[in-house]
């Protein structure tokens, strides 16, 4: 009988080239296959995310403010959202402003914005009448609503459009909530006819002053409520500074105008394509000093959410010029 023939024993050395040379195999396979399916795939599309939609009704709901209610030319459904959304909305002269969808996200039908009169901008959308074509994007949410078993909302003037949404939600879910309301006067303040009767505190500067601090407008805040905020800058900093006393870390908010620099550091920028380098102050954005020399660079919510003023710098990145500060070479 034929002894069995067994395959050499390999010592160490041999068991690390046989188990290289499979990685090489393997390897050389893999990038032969990613190279095939790289040339079957079809090139990466440009998602267009903008909406064509019709002012289907405007309507005046405080003084100085209206609500637009939009909806689709074929009256089909919108695009879901939840609540703390916003929409950016084109305006026919070419400017575009965010504004937080303050309608329910359960009815699809429509969206509905409200837009108090300040500036050229909300002079433009105050003008704008039923059957109005217009483009929006989005939508999109840069101020989400979390779960949490009680809320303490805060809304200073036309920044109750966010929070509207928030308070339908919250009563719906059972939690525990309260909200404070404060506006110039009550006449100036939209939706007072929408919130519930019960756990909302309207507290016009009329008829009380304007508030001492952000302490005064956590009163009667639920034990452990999750904090959202929205309204003028020195309200929302009252409330962060006092709230930070109490230790409670949960806090939401959104602003209608830039965050202040704090402990800046000048600094230059060089503007590649159009030749251009510019210094920028302490107390400046790079946006700002940009504007003044090219007065048609893109920008819009000047809060660093909506990437409109957003550009390429040369190694690649992409800086938002509104919000972000440092030397760089941009490609502009």
């Amino acid at each position: 009988m034929t002894a069995p023939q067994f395959p050499p024993r390999l010592d160490g050395s041999g068991r690390r080239d046989r188990l290289m040379s499979t990685l090489v195999a393997v390897t050389a396979t893999y990038r032969r296959l990613a190279e095939i399916s790289g040339r079957r795939r079809p090139p990466v599309q440009d998602v267009d995310r903008r909406l064509p939609l019709v002012v289907d009704a405007v309507r005046a709901e405080a003084d100085g403010v209206v609500s637009l209610r939009l909806v689709r030319p074929d009256g089909t459904s919108l695009p879901a959202w939840r609540p703390g959304a916003h929409i950016d909305l084109m305006l026919p002269s070419g400017e575009v402003r965010q504004y937080s969808l303050c309608g329910s996200p359960s009815d699809l039908s429509h969206y509905r914005i409200a837009v108090r009169r300040l500036g050229s901008a909300s002079a433009e959308v105050h003008a704008l009448t039923a059957g109005t074509r217009v483009t929006v994007r989005g939508p999109r949410n840069a101020f989400p609503f979390v779960a949490a078993p009680a809320y303490h909302f805060i809304a200073g003037g036309i920044g109750i459009t966010p929070i509207l949404p928030m308070v339908h939600r919250a009563e719906a879910s059972g939690a525990d909530w309260r909200l404070v309301y404060t506006g110039r006067d009550r006449e100036s303040m939209p939706f007072l006819d929408e919130l519930p009767a019960e756990r909302v505190r309207i507290r016009p500067d009329k008829e009380f002053g304007i508030p001492a601090s952000g302490a005064e407008l956590l009163e009667e805040m639920p034990a452990g409520a999750s904090v959202y905020c929205c309204g003028p800058v020195p309200m929302i900093t009252g409330v962060r500074v006092d709230l930070a006393r109490t230790g409670n870390a949960s806090v939401y908010f959104e602003r209608f105008s830039p965050p202040p620099i704090v402990d800046g550091e000048p600094f230059r920028v060089v503007l590649r394509r159009s030749g251009h380098t510019l210094d920028v102050p302490a107390d400046r954005s790079t946006l700002d000093v940009v504007r003044e020399v090219l007065p048609d660079v893109p920008y819009s919510c000047r809060q660093g959410f909506c990437g409109t003023c957003e550009v390429t710098a040369e190694d690649g990145g992409r800086v938002r010029i509104c919000v972000d500060r440092g030397p760089a070479v941009l490609e502009l």
